[in-house]
């Protein structure tokens, strides 16, 4: 496939903004899926402002795999399949609930590599997060386009991945991915459409929300800190699961700083999914 990156890299620069009210009723939809404890106050949990101001298109504006068509916002990169690569949070103070927050966002890289399967084509975007107070929450999302993997170009298996000083075992099943969804407003197929994904995408089951992912992770490392959450928080995905897995919550102290925690996620038996760093 020939990409044209000039063209795509012509969207660096270009902003999106949008607003929403974090209600009561989202911080609590957020806690059940979640399976954390409803906060009492008025504030919100860390994360929660990935369900906030999600991008709205009409249904006859979705492309196939239930994303917004492409070639607004986001540059429309032609290969088929997309996924979260990783990304960074800095939280500067909690958002509130019934706080207005808006969402304001800026294409910052665009970038071509090629992988085993073919070109990878990664996106990273910024995102700053205010109230009425100011600014809350700086967020790098780094997104990645591939196309279809091509007969022999698997990579070799990983090795499993190791145990953690700290454990917790978490539910990736149907019905989580189906309420995260729905509370992020995703309407990625991947996520919930098991004939989608298996026979059109080729998975082999649904596949567990990177977001989700990192926010277990995030909500994990706070609790191993005595319910402090981290300042800073950065991640990388490195190999899908799916809603078939029994997954496992992993983390040890870092050596070089016993505030900091490494994080990662795997199946059981498999190699690691996503790997984290949280720093206080």
């Amino acid at each position: 496939m020939n990409l044209d990156i000039a063209h795509l890299q012509s969207w660096i620069g270009r902003e999106d903004s949008a607003q929403d009210l974090l209600t009561a009723e989202l911080a609590r939809r957020f806690a059940a899926t979640l399976d954390l404890p409803v906060a009492s106050g008025t504030i919100a949990p860390r994360l929660i402002h990935l369900c906030l101001a999600p991008p709205i298109a009409p249904l006859s504006a979705l492309g196939r795999d239930g994303h917004p068509a492409r070639g607004g916002f986001l540059p429309p990169v032609p290969l088929p399949l997309r996924m979260w690569a990783g990304g960074t949070f800095t939280f500067h103070r909690d958002l509130a609930v019934g706080a207005t927050v808006t969402r304001q966002s800026r294409i910052a890289d665009v970038v071509l590599k090629e992988g085993r399967s073919g070109p990878l084509c990664f996106v990273s975007v910024n995102h700053r997060l205010s109230d009425a107070d100011g600014l809350a929450v700086e967020e790098r999302q780094d997104l990645v386009y591939r196309a279809h993997g091509a007969p022999g170009s698997a990579a070799p298996p990983a090795p499993a991945a190791a145990m953690g000083q700290y454990r917790q075992a978490v539910d990736g099943s149907a019905v989580v991915l189906f309420r995260y969804s729905a509370i992020t407003f995703n309407g990625h197929r991947i996520h919930y459409d098991q004939p989608y994904a298996t026979h059109v995408e080729g998975y082999p089951g649904l596949v567990v929300h990177g977001p989700l992912q990192a926010t277990w992770l995030y909500h994990f490392a706070s609790r191993l800190r005595g319910g402090t959450p981290p300042r800073q928080f950065a991640f990388r995905s490195l190999a899908p699961v799916f809603d078939t897995d029994t997954l496992t919550l992993h983390a040890r102290d870092e050596a070089a700083d016993v505030a900091g925690l490494r994080l990662w996620i795997a199946a059981d038996g498999g190699p690691v999914a996503m790997l984290a760093e949280a720093q206080w």
